[in-house]
């Protein structure tokens, strides 16, 4: 449920473009007549329509993440925070400027913070997150955790220029596509090898099992 929260966005972003996508007149009409007061000059033409209804929709389905969690009573991410942040910014010139590179530069934008903050915490602070994150649940070597630790920084960082290439290299229909699924699959298989990595540390069979080493909550 976690991993499905926090994929909603994506996930509403690429449910928008693909239903839109199709009908770009009338997602065109509809973001102008509904919409217009966003948008420089107050019209959205119908090969801006599917992206600008994807981006609007994802701006609100973040706000909302965080509108929820406050009123639960629960924390919010750091993350999701700098994800609004950027989805906001990003997004709303995308919306104003009829130009879809911005949004695109918000995956990368956001893989770029997860690295930054895990790298600066390790290397300023001398606070591994992940550690912090997963240490009651497994125990390993502290030469391991900073492995790991940097071991996701270098792929944040990897995941940051490959967003970027797809968005310039392939047309905007692949990158949305990229978007959900390669970057999510991406993710789940380095997961997966870091869990590989670590199994000879997991505990022995009849102790309790711990989840493999992730960036945890929002990260």
């Amino acid at each position: 449920m976690k991993l499905l929260f926090d994929l909603l966005p994506v996930i509403l972003f690429f449910l928008t473009f693909r239903a839109t996508e199709s009908h770009k007149e009338w997602a065109g009409e509809f973001a102008t007549q509904h919409f217009g007061a966003l948008v420089s000059g107050g019209v959205v033409a119908a090969s801006e329509g599917p992206v600008m209804l994807a981006t609007l929709v994802t701006i609100v389905a973040t706000l909302c993440q965080v509108i929820y969690l406050k009123l639960r009573g629960r924390k919010v991410d750091l993350m999701l925070w700098i994800s609004l942040t950027l989805v906001t910014v990003l997004g709303g010139l995308t919306v104003w400027l009829h130009n879809e590179t911005f949004i695109k530069w918000k995956p990368s934008g956001l893989y770029w913070a997860f690295g930054l903050t895990l790298w600066i915490s390790q290397a300023l602070f001398r606070k591994n997150l992940l550690r912090s994150t997963m240490g009651d649940q497994l125990v390993l070597p502290d030469a391991i955790w900073q492995r790991l630790n940097f071991a996701w920084v270098g792929f944040f960082g990897m995941m940051g220029l490959l967003n970027l290439w797809v968005a310039y290299s392939f047309t905007t229909e692949t990158w949305v596509s990229f978007k959900l699924f390669g970057g999510t699959g991406l993710m789940l298989l380095f997961i997966l090898g870091q869990g590989l990595y670590v199994s000879k540390y997991m505990p022995e069979e009849g102790e309790a099992s711990a989840p493999a080493p992730g960036p945890g909550s929002g990260l």
